[in-house]
């Protein structure tokens, strides 16, 4: 069943991505400054800033849907930065039926308004995003059709737009890569054209570069294809340094800059930046959950055993276990690496009867990148002799 939903969230994220962000038509001075402004604040996680943009914009252009919709994308990263609430869920979709009625009206006068096109594919895509996260798949899938629909309209309506090529870029590389890393997704992509993701990589630059409004949304995507996908870690470290350098208080930029640190072995650099996620959590910022706590006291463990500061490791290894154990319903790679790190401690601290029962512990559990096999060596040979 998780299998499954993997699956399904893979193909809508590749249908109603391709109008997530690729809504963007030129708007008035005044208008256009106050987006930026607030597109920055919701990035930063500084939600009431930005609604008081939006809010402005509606209250001087109410018959423009661009107030509307990123008024509704402020509740829309309410709901990714608190992730395990629902009380914004109403609200988001309250905002998003305000944007497609003010869209529809302008697309009954012309079908091919480019402006209502753009924010309605826009609103159906994360309103589809929005029922993955709450596994409603046939209304997810249902938004995604029809976002992606929209699409070609757009492209065919300004082909070289560069906040169009965001939408592109996402199709081209996903559409090749995701029946590739899951190949049970080929018949279910069936009725799509091909994609191609080195057209789509560089499409995604781009917009990176050029594009007016969805300049960082572009970075965002390359940032999670460079790292989960690619495993460029080296790209994937510039970017997330630079979005967490431009958005401090965002925790999905700063966890993905600490991971790409660890990737990299930039062992101070990682061990200073998952130090500052972890005190960020203990002082209740938004989007620092308890999550994100249990990755920081794992990597900051990680980087105290590379120090050989064992008995200091192990309390951060002690604490990752027990917040893995009240997170999650099934063993996952953190209680198994955790527990595996700690046996190898023990080993290292000479306990080999701690060690041996550690690594009994690792055979009782899922298998996580090899690590039976690990446990069965290290038991046969302690671990560093």
């Amino acid at each position: 069943m998780k299998m499954i939903k993997l699956k399904l969230n893979l193909i809508i994220f590749l249908i109603f991505n391709t109008c997530a962000f690729a809504q963007w038509p030129i708007l008035k001075s005044d208008a256009d400054s106050l987006i930026k402004l607030g597109s920055d604040y919701i990035y930063n996680i500084q939600f009431k800033q930005a609604e008081d943009c939006f809010k402005e914009v509606i209250q001087k252009y109410p018959e423009n849907p661009a107030g509307y919709f990123l008024d509704a994308m402020v509740e829309w990263w309410k709901i990714s930065t608190y992730r395990n609430a629902t009380n914004y869920d109403d609200i988001f979709l309250r905002k998003i039926d305000k944007v497609l009625e003010v869209c529809n009206l302008d697309l009954d006068k012309n079908p091919l308004d480019i402006r209502a096109l753009f924010f309605k594919g826009g609103a159906l895509g994360y309103r589809g995003r929005y029922y993955v996260i709450r596994e409603t798949w046939f209304r997810a899938a249902t938004d995604g059709y029809n976002a992606f629909n929209i699409l070609l309209d757009c492209f065919r309506v300004a082909p070289n737009n560069h906040d169009i090529m965001l939408g592109t870029g996402i199709y081209n590389y996903f559409a090749e890569v995701l029946p590739l890393e899951y190949p049970a997704l080929k018949p279910l992509m069936a009725f799509a054209p091909p994609g191609d993701k080195k057209i789509g990589i560089l499409q995604l630059k781009a917009a990176a570069d050029f594009a007016r409004y969805a300049n960082i949304e572009a970075k965002v995507i390359l940032l999670q294809i460079y790292y989960d996908f690619e495993k460029n870690t080296i790209e994937a470290m510039k970017i997330g340094e630079e979005l967490n350098k431009k958005y401090p208080n965002n925790p999905f930029f700063h966890r993905y800059y600490g991971r790409s640190l660890v990737s990299n072995w930039e062992l101070d650099k990682f061990e200073a930046v998952w130090r500052n996620i972890l005190v960020r959590y203990m002082d209740n910022q938004p989007g620092y959950d308890v999550s994100t706590a249990r990755e920081a006291l794992y990597y900051i463990g990680y980087a105290l055993m590379t120090r050989q500061k064992y008995d200091l490791a192990l309390k951060y290894f002690y604490k990752c276990d027990e917040a893995s154990r009240k997170i999650d319903k099934e063993t996952t790679g953190f209680i198994v690496m955790t527990n595996l790190k700690v046996g190898k401690i023990y080993d290292l601290q000479n306990k080999r009867d701690l060690a041996i029962k550690q690594y009994n512990k690792i055979l009782s559990m899922k298998d996580y990148q090899g690590s039976q096999a690990e446990a069965k060596e290290y038991i046969k040979k302690p671990y560093g002799k």
